[in-house]
């Protein structure tokens, strides 16, 4: 059984000795306390699926394609079980099971899964370059550290305020002429507003680029660089949990409070249009595709197909397959290996709910602001148009809690996946017959990773300064490798899984059901690509 980083209170030793066995809790708050690699992936993801691509997603398409949203929040489920079961079952890590799938291989040096998951990760690299880019824009903004970074801030608040205020009038008029009883004093107030915004800006001459979102980015990458060399499991889990939590019940709240506002509420109809399965058109002025934003979304949001390469590493080092024992033929074994599915599966499950209502929230908020506004987070504008979202509730105080909330998910997602790109990245290395597969050396590799990931992920954004685009991207490769791990998913189910966790018949059905999907989402996004290359 392949040993990992464990918590510091572990100790260490031979896979052999069944000293580190433990029974299973069987009460639901004791499996409530075992509960942990879940909400550190919920961590990853609440953060550039939810907080960027999402809410782009929403400001393109509208309401149109929220039941896409809610169905790669909760199909993706069903193969990360697998994957968990996997490692419960064999003790074996993502990457050596990936390298099991047959396929074209070359022995010894990995097969093809594990191939296109190091073009995947070169992708995901450049969507932690866009995160901290994310986190740096939210920092400039709060904090502006040079006179032409308060130059640049004052005229684009000033652009974007202006954008706002001239949608809200447009809605006002509309439900004029629909006969609603609406006070005309407040048109006059935000006619009187947009001209003096006008004069503003006509005063205010166009200022230059500012690099103190980049200033930012620099020294959040390199104390996250230290922090994660001298991290471990514990810190990890209670970090991401604390940050997540924390914004996304501000932004359900927001979501829920929105409805008292007559001008940005979500109707029910809007609501129910967006369940309806209906496809948005792209459109031709812009050049805009909100079906090709939204499969890129699909396969960044939920468990994006990082995140399922990435959640047995945290399942090794929180203990579940340590604690099961090596496999045998004992029926001890096999009541062990059911305890600790059971509180894999709530772990699992709650995680989901989790990041499905924040992912909603999110969509909501980009429907139902950015899309009638005409605004679309992209480049240097993408924290500030973001935080557009949070005004109708929080007025004067939206700005300060959206960069606080911001830089919560945003760099949760930063730290915990370069904490995640260092273990499976070392891993990988070594099913590739490229470096020491030894623990202590696996151990020293994490630890060097762990450093340098954060500062490469930094090189990527100041070379592309454009987070959203560098998210979607890797949002694109991730939904192209969907299918590869849905294959996986069932070979773990049909070829290594043990007799006696076999699932029932209903799980299988939603399985193959869950496979499907993730299928069509990967093809769908590769056909889209290729048109769009070729037109």
């Amino acid at each position: 059984m392949s040993e990992f980083l464990q918590d510091p209170e572990y100790v260490e030793a031979p896979p052999s000795d069944v000293s580190l066995t433990e029974a299973p809790p069987h009460t639901l708050f004791g499996i409530l306390q075992r509960l942990g690699p879940g909400l550190i992936v919920a961590g990853s993801i609440v953060g550039s699926g939810e907080l960027i691509a999402t809410t782009k997603t929403g400001a393109e398409a509208g309401f149109s394609l929220l039941w896409l949203i809610v169905i790669g929040c909760v199909i993706k489920v069903f193969v990360q079980v697998e994957f968990g079961r996997y490692t419960i079952t064999t003790g074996r890590s993502t990457m050596e099971g990936l390298s099991e799938v047959p396929g074209p291989r070359i022995p010894g040096r990995g097969n093809w899964i594990v191939w296109y998951w190091f073009l995947m990760w070169l992708a995901s690299i450049g969507q932690l370059g866009g995160i901290v880019g994310g986190v740096g824009q939210a920092l400039a903004i709060s904090m502006p550290i040079t006179e032409s970074g308060r130059e640049f801030n004052e005229y684009l608040d000033l652009q974007t305020q202006l954008k706002v205020t001239q949608a809200e009038l447009t809605r006002l008029n509309q439900r004029i002429e629909d006969g609603a009883d609406e006070d005309l004093a407040v048109r006059e107030a935000l006619e009187a507003e947009i001209l003096e915004a006008q004069q503003a800006l006509a005063l205010l001459p166009t200022p230059p680029d500012s690099y103190d979102d980049r200033i930012w980015a620099t020294l959040i990458a390199v104390v996250t660089a230290g922090v994660l060399m001298m991290g471990r499991y514990g810190m990890i889990q209670s970090f991401s949990t604390v940050l997540v939590a924390s914004f996304t019940c501000i932004t359900v709240v927001n979501v829920v409070m929105l409805q008292r506002n007559a001008t940005w509420a979500v109707t029910w109809p809007e609501f129910m249009h967006g369940l309806s399965f209906g496809l948005p058109s792209a459109d031709a002025g812009s050049g805009v595709s909100p079906l090709a934003t939204a499969l890129a979304t699909f396969g960044i949001i939920g468990v994006g197909a990082s995140e399922l390469v990435t959640y047995p590493y945290w399942c090794l080092e929180k203990g579940y397959a340590r604690f099961t024992g090596p496999r045998d033929s004992s029926k001890q074994w096999g009541e062990r290996a059911q305890g600790w599915m059971r509180v894999m599966r709530w772990d699992a499950w709650c995680s989901m709910v989790v990041y499905t209502f924040a992912t909603l929230a999110f969509y909501l908020l980009g429907a139902a602001i950015l899309s009638r506004t005409g605004l679309n987070p992209a480049s240097k504008e993408m924290v500030r148009t973001l935080a557009v979202m949070y005004e109708p509730v929080f007025t004067e105080w939206a700005p300060p809690l959206f960069l606080f909330g911001a830089f919560a998910v945003l760099y949760s997602t930063y730290f915990v996946a370069n904490a995640s790109h260092a273990r499976v990245f070392s891993d990988s290395l070594g099913v590739l017959g490229m470096a020491n597969k030894s623990e202590a050396a696996h151990r020293r590799r994490v630890t060097l990773l762990s450093g340098f990931f954060p500062l490469l992920c930094l090189l990527m954004y100041v070379a592309f300064p454009s987070p959203a685009r560098l998210v979607l991207i890797s949002g694109l490769m991730q939904a192209m490798m969907l299918p590869m791990l849905a294959a996986a998913g069932l070979y773990f189910r049909y070829y290594r899984c043990d007799e006696r966790l076999r699932p029932t018949m209903i799980w299988d059905i939603f399985l193959w059901a869950s496979s499907a999907g993730m299928l069509v989402a990967g093809v769908w996004a590769l056909v889209s690509e290729i048109q769009k290359s070729m037109h």
